[in-house]
C-alpha cells in the first residue's frame, strides 16, 4: 500500500444509515438479536488504500439499491399495463441480486481484482479470513451469513410469485408487490448493517 497506517488518518468511512422505514408489515429477522464487532480502536490510523475498501463496499451496495429501486419502476409498468409479466421476471433473473456471487462476490470482484489482484477471489472466502484474523467478529460473521441465506430464500418467493403472475394466477401481482417490499425492507436493513460491522474490519485486516 502507498501509505502505512502510522502515517494515515483516522477511519472516515461512514457506513449508510437505516431510517427504519418499512413497506412491508412482514419482518425477515429480529434486528435486536444482532451482535456487534469490536469498536474500532480510536488511536488506530488508516491509509487511503485501506480506507477505500470500505468505499468500494458501501458503492456495491448503492449499486444494488439502485437495482431493487428499478425492480421496483419495472413492477409499476407491469401493474399499470405498460409491461409483460414475462419481461419483469426476466428483469428480475437478469439482476445482480439475483446471481450466486451478490453478497459480497460483486464486492471481491470489482475491488479485489483492481485493487489487489486477487482475481480469484471468492466470496467464501472473506468472512473465513475476517474470522481467523479476528475472533471477535465471528458472530457478526455468522449472524451476516444467516441474513444471507434469509435474503436469498426471499428471492426465490418473488420468483415464484412472479412464475405465478406470468401464468394469470389470481392474487399474483399482489404476491410479487408483497415480497418486492419485503425485499427492499431486508436489503436497507442488511446493508446498513453489513456497512457498520464490516468497512472497519476490511481497511484493518484486509484480504490476505
Amino acid at each position: 500500500m502507498a501509505d502505512e497506517p502510522a502515517t494515515g488518518s483516522p477511519f472516515a468511512v461512514d457506513p449508510t444509515p437505516d431510517d427504519g422505514a418499512r413497506r412491508s408489515g412482514e419482518r425477515p429477522w429480529d434486528e435486536s438479536e444482532r451482535p456487534s464487532g469490536p469498536p474500532p480502536d480510536p488511536e488506530r490510523r488508516y491509509s487511503a488504500a485501506e480506507q477505500a475498501a470500505g468505499r468500494h463496499l458501501i458503492d456495491v451496495h448503492d449499486g444494488l439499491r439502485a437495482e431493487l429501486s428499478r425492480l421496483r419502476v419495472a413492477l409499476d409498468e407491469v401493474a399499470a399495463g405498460e409491461s409483460d409479466p414475462a419481461a419483469l421476471r426476466s428483469f428480475f433473473n437478469r439482476m445482480t441480486m439475483r446471481q450466486n456471487n451478490w453478497t459480497l462476490g460483486a464486492f471481491c470482484q470489482s475491488y479485489c481484482r483492481a485493487v489487489t489482484g486477487h482475481h480469484t477471489l471468492e466470496d467464501s472466502s472473506v468472512f473465513p479470513h475476517l474470522g481467523q484474523a479476528d475472533p471477535r467478529l465471528q458472530a457478526v460473521l455468522d449472524r451476516l451469513g444467516e441474513e444471507h441465506e434469509t435474503i436469498a430464500e426471499i428471492l426465490e418467493r418473488i420468483d415464484a410469485a412472479l412464475v405465478a403472475l406470468v401464468a394469470g394466477e389470481a392474487g399474483a401481482m399482489d404476491r410479487v408487490a408483497d415480497a418486492v417490499d419485503l425485499i427492499a425492507d431486508a436489503m436497507a436493513s442488511h446493508f446498513s448493517y453489513e456497512e457498520r460491522e464490516l468497512i472497519e474490519p476490511l481497511a484493518r485486516l484486509g484480504f490476505h
